[in-house]
């Protein structure tokens, strides 16, 4: 056997066995009827350097799967959203949105600089603890019949201004990180932020005219016209530092109208697989031995912005009822963190090494929190 036959193999052999168990761990979910992403993440702790059962998964395989799971991952939370959508959310619901912002950013932020860390971390981990998780919460009120609920549209206008956030705030990291003198930091700046917003008027005024381009009646083309835009976009974005993830997203938002609604289908399945993977993948890079020195400090955060979110939750709540129930189920449902908070982390440990265990730490935490408080006051 040649060497880039064996190579090859070795691939096929752990992608095999990862999806495998990742399947095993959905199903104890689904059993459970609880969110699979804290086990996907204690998973891959498990199985990753320094875990129960470390398996030999090549820093490559890692990397890559990692990368395709958040692309297709937050391409699929892109186009949720549709333009018409997007400019009513902005509209009712920029009130709580402001409100959690400024409620949640700044605990991460200062709890950052009380650790030490460089301002620049600190600004990372406010982005971890501001990130509600879309998934989960969808999930969440799906599971619990919250959707008739007068403050559910509160909450999906809040998961809507804070994934518009992270349309600016990640390419904005991204820029950071790579540094420069301040002339070369301020025109990256101007670029990234200014790719993202076009795109973003792009979706507002001319989605469905992009969407009836890339639209077609065959399935097999659309899925092969979606998937692969998605991967030039990414790259595209990457090239101009936005970062490739948001390029994915910003491409999902482009799109809208029926044509999102059929890709969306689609690829769910798709999204399903690379964001078990995505999870799993950045639970493998965690060393577990670096969790308990950070767990006491997690977990106080975790409390304190919990606090912060049940806060949120009933500000947001109050001009469209005045029950105490509404404003309290909506903080619940906003409890847990979960993609975006992945993804500023997985971006994070190259400016602080300790940001990976952390984030794993807390969104742990409150992703299982979140779903126990929520089925308790239903």
């Amino acid at each position: 056997m040649t060497a880039d036959s064996s190579q090859l193999s070795q691939v096929f052999i752990e992608l095999g066995a990862a999806v495998l168990g990742l399947s095993l761990v959905a199903r104890i979910a689904s059993r459970l009827g609880f969110s699979a992403i804290p086990l996907y993440l204690l998973a891959g702790l498990a199985f990753g350097n320094g875990g129960l059962a470390p398996l030999p998964f090549s820093e490559h395989f890692i990397h890559t799967g990692g990368e395709i799971g958040v692309l297709l991952l937050l391409f699929m939370m892109g186009i949720e959203h549709s333009g018409a959508e997007l400019r009513h959310h902005l509209r009712v619901g920029y009130v709580g949105g402001l409100a959690d912002f400024i409620l949640n950013f700044p605990p991460g932020f200062l709890a950052g600089l009380w650790m030490g860390w460089s301002p620049l971390a600190a600004v990372f981990l406010g982005g971890v603890t501001y990130d509600s998780s879309s998934g989960v919460v969808a999930k969440l009120m799906n599971e619990l019949g919250w959707k008739k609920n007068p403050e559910t549209p509160v909450v999906i206008s809040i998961l809507v201004f804070e994934d518009l956030a992270m349309a600016a705030y990640l390419p904005l990291l991204a820029v950071l990180i790579v540094g420069g003198g301040p002339g070369k930091i301020a025109t990256s700046v101007s670029i990234a932020l200014l790719t993202a917003f076009l795109v973003l008027v792009l979706a507002l005024r001319f989605g469905e005219q992009l969407s009836r381009i890339i639209g077609h009646p065959s399935d097999e083309v659309l899925l092969l016209t979606s998937f692969g835009a998605v991967l030039l976009v990414a790259g595209i974005a990457q090239r101009f530092q936005v970062s490739a993830a948001i390029g994915a997203f910003l491409l999902g938002i482009a799109l809208s109208g029926p044509i999102a609604e059929r890709a969306g289908q689609l690829l769910s399945p798709l999204r399903d697989l690379f964001a078990a993977t995505f999870f799993f993948f950045f639970g493998l890079q965690i060393d577990p031995k670096a969790l308990p020195g950070v767990f006491f400090a997690a977990a106080v955060l975790g409390v304190v912005t919990g606090a912060t979110k049940l806060l949120t939750g009933h500000l947001a709540t109050k001009r469209v009822s005045s029950s105490k129930g509404a404003g309290l189920r909506a903080g619940i449902a906003l409890l847990a963190r979960g993609e975006f908070s992945m993804v500023i982390a997985g971006l994070g440990v190259a400016v602080e090494p300790r940001l990976g265990p952390f984030a794993a730490a807390y969104v742990l935490l409150l992703v299982i929190l979140g779903p126990l408080l929520a089925r308790a006051v239903k």
